[in-house]
């Protein structure tokens, strides 16, 4: 198990139209590798190999005005959901399960959408 902070950064995801050349380009320009979670994911991998810091998610639609979507971490998903409602955020999509735990997006106060995830 990676060890995750309590509500810090964790995950940064970059909205990509071709999955194929983003992880070309990345593994160019900066020797990234990646792990596959099937035709329209990949995550990237730490330096180290042992965990990832963000991943690559293929879209239709263009990269979203805010740039790329920022993921928290949580240790207890269901009490951060209710935390953000009642500190006047808008839970926008899930909480849902993905490989690797559960998470949901929302959107701030100034209209950024962020993500928080958990371990299953």
């Amino acid at each position: 198990m990676t060890d995750h902070t309590h509500h810090a950064i964790d995950y940064v995801e970059l909205t990509v139209p071709d999955l194929a050349a983003a992880k070309r380009f990345y593994a160019d320009a900066f020797g990234w590798q990646f792990n596959d979670y099937g035709p329209s994911y990949a995550g990237i991998r730490t330096p180290s190999g042992d965990g990832e810091v963000g991943g690559l998610a293929q879209s239709d639609s263009p990269p979203a005005a805010g740039g790329p979507l920022v993921l928290l971490f949580s240790a207890d998903l269901d009490a951060t959901v209710t935390a953000v409602e009642a500190a006047g955020g808008e839970v926008v999509q899930g909480p849902y399960a993905f490989p690797g735990g559960r998470r949901f997006h929302f959107r701030d106060p100034a209209g950024n959408e962020l993500g928080v995830w958990a371990e299953q």
